[in-house]
């Protein structure tokens, strides 16, 4: 944008200087300067368009997106053939994520002005985002055969290729685009991959790049701000140092981003005022989780607000989150300072994150410090990495004090789990074994977990069981169609018989509980154990046996377990997690004496009780608020039990 100006008038030269200026403090990275120094050139000379131009791109690059948008318009308006207009107006929608309206714009320009690469790949962004991933595919194509060797849009086509259930393509996608060089996004990429890999239990491609992904997260300072991809590092690796320095390499990429100005409230005894954030408030598991939680809070000492920046889904899910909060704030589309903006005028005293790095997380608001006490909970099974996260809500199983090394929050401990569960879940309903394709006269062991957890040394060892369980089958889901083959070609070098494999197809919520039931016991994976699922199957009244591991995402069943007395099934090494399996499978009377108890815990264990639940998390939450009242730093809360004695 270094136009030669000639301006004729002393005032024509003045607002040259101020553009001048700007220059010259964007070349040094000093966004918010140039944006004041080309503002101060519109002022005295409102109708240059170039002026208007580089006050868009530096209101963009300063995070003042709602003010870039408008640049950007006003630009176009005067211009429609400002190519740099149209990809900052494009560039502003996408950090509000305001796709469907990104989408509708770049639908609305002329055929003429879609002949270049930066055209055909916003397109497929914006479809990729509004869930057209068959429609965004071929915007990337387009974009391709202008510019082949384009390693983004290689990329973002993986994207598309993966939440399509094509991982094989999805791979091919990330591979050639490391291969063209990612440059800071290639640890995010290569994280893609072996998750991706993982996914499609193709181990040995994965292997590779897990030791990629963990060889340039060793070799990097602890001060590197670069892309990685924190949910493989948290689900595929069993260090927790390791996960540590990945996410804080993530959240090293906000340390520039200042607070939002907030006015401290001083409560004098009224009402907390507590928020959540989630893009998840409709048919999701974080709402089937939550939905209880939000309706037991005692709105005589809390004040609760759900920032919504998700789709409207105008499901039964959604009007029972709406109808349970307070206050229900509308915030798709807006952008990270926008949102903050609004929560610091809330006032709040505690800020919830419900996302963690899990995808249209917004941790970007809470770099902005727009509440006093900020924590993160439930979405994601581990730290965030950050400085602007105070607590990390846990338990004593999950998060024990003696990880506190793991975590760069402070640990905040529920007394007896960190999950809660919504006891208004359907409740099992008889069905018989043929129903679910499972034999009458065989020990049906289950396998519910996502292909991704299931590893080389899973899969040995749950080969192992039907070695020595003669009359067992292995009960697995077919989570996508590429998966399947993969595994069936790994159990088949392992010796198994097809024939004692039974595949599950994906069912809704009520139908799964229903199916689940049938099985004699759930065998859970590591170190990324079933977390909602291993919740479903103790409600469905299947006996769950664990392997617990040193980081969250490895103890979250062994938490379950506890919540429901069933502690004895969380065993701490792989001797101990065959032998329980083992014991279990010879003893039908104690599988009997388990599923009896736990068809008593619906209705009595702490698992499954939300107002107790509830109760435990406000208190927590008070503790969290009153040492902010009274001037103290965050600091460890080992769990207290809310229960009257």
């Amino acid at each position: 944008m270094n136009v030669i100006h000639k301006p004729a008038s002393r005032q024509g030269r003045q607002a040259h200087q101020h553009w001048e200026r700007g220059v010259a403090q964007s070349r040094k990275g000093q966004w918010g300067e140039a944006l004041r120094a080309f503002e101060a050139a519109l002022k005295i000379a409102p109708k240059d368009d170039v002026y208007l131009v580089n006050a868009a791109k530096a209101a963009l690059e300063s995070d003042r997106i709602a003010q870039a948008l408008d640049y950007s318009v006003r630009a176009l308006a005067r211009n429609p053939a400002s190519e740099v207009a149209l990809f900052i107006r494009v560039a502003a929608l996408q950090r509000m994520q305001n796709h469907a309206e990104t989408l509708a714009y770049l639908q609305s320009v002329p055929e003429a002005r879609r002949n270049n690469r930066e055209y055909w790949s916003a397109l497929g962004c914006a479809l990729q985002n509004t869930g057209k991933q068959q429609e965004a595919i071929t915007a990337f194509m387009e974009a391709l055969t202008i510019q082949m060797d384009d390693a983004i849009t290689h990329y973002r086509m993986g994207i598309s290729f993966y939440e399509m259930q094509l991982k094989e393509e999805a791979s091919e996608c990330f591979r050639t685009g490391l291969i063209l060089g990612l440059g800071a996004n290639a640890l995010h990429v290569h994280g893609m991959l072996a998750y991706a890999e993982r996914e499609n239990c193709r181990w040995v491609q994965a292997a590779e790049e897990e030791a990629n992904m963990r060889s340039m997260v060793d070799a990097l300072d602890d001060t590197a701000r670069v892309m990685t991809a924190p949910f493989a590092h948290v689900t595929l690796t069993d260090d927790p140092l390791h996960q540590l320095k990945a996410c804080r390499l993530m959240s090293n990429n906000f340390a520039d981003i200042k607070p939002v100005v907030r006015r401290e409230r001083v409560r004098h005894g009224e009402r907390i005022r507590v928020g959540y954030v989630s893009a998840d408030f409709h048919q999701h598991a974080t709402s089937v989780l939550m939905a209880e939680v939000f309706e037991h809070h005692d709105r005589s000492r809390f004040e609760v607000f759900l920032y919504s920046h998700g789709p409207d889904d105008k499901t039964p899910m959604r009007q029972r989150i709406e109808a349970a909060a307070e206050h229900f704030v509308e915030l798709a589309g807006a952008s990270d300072q926008d949102i903050a903006q609004r929560i610091a005028h809330d006032q709040l005293d505690l800020l919830i994150d419900l996302k963690g790095y899990t995808a249209q997380n917004r941790m970007g608001v809470f770099a902005r410090r727009p509440a006093p006490v900020q924590a993160t909970y439930l979405g994601f099974p581990g730290t965030t990495g950050s400085t602007f996260i105070d607590y990390i809500i846990g338990d004593p199983v999950v998060t024990p004090l003696a990880h506190e090394a793991h975590f760069s929050e402070k640990i905040a401990q529920l007394p007896v789990c960190y999950q809660p569960n919504d006891r208004q879940r359907p409740r099992p309903q008889p069905m018989d074994r043929k129903a679910a394709g499972l034999p009458e006269d065989a020990l049906v062991l289950c396998g519910f977990n996502q292909a991704y957890k299931i590893s080389p040394e899973v899969l040995d060892v749950w080969c192992g069981f039907l070695r020595d369980i003669p009359n067992a089958v292995l009960w697995l889901l077919d989570w996508h169609g590429q998966a399947r083959p993969h595994l069936e070609e790994e159990l088949s070098v392992r010796g198994v018989d097809l024939a004692r494999i039974r595949w599950a197809p994906r069912l809704g919520l009520a139908d799964h509980i229903n199916r689940t039931q049938l099985a004699d016991i759930f065998i859970d994976a590591w170190p990324c154990n079933a977390h909602t699922t291993a919740s479903d199957a103790l409600w469905a009244g299947l006996p769950v046996v664990t392997y617990m591991g040193q980081t969250f995402a490895s103890r979250v069943a062994g938490s379950l377990l506890n919540a429901v007395g069933l502690s004895e099934l969380a065993t701490e090494s792989l001797a101990a997690y065959r032998a329980k399996v083992l014991a279990l499978a010879a003893d039908p009377a104690e599988r009997a004496r388990i599923r009896a108890q736990l068809a008593e815990a619906r209705d009595q264990a702490p698992l499954f009780d939300s107002a107790r639940y509830t109760a435990d998390l406000e208190q927590l939450l008070e503790r969290m608020v009153l040492r902010r009242d009274h001037g103290a730093r965050a600091t460890h809360l080992a769990a207290i039990d809310a229960r009257p004695a």
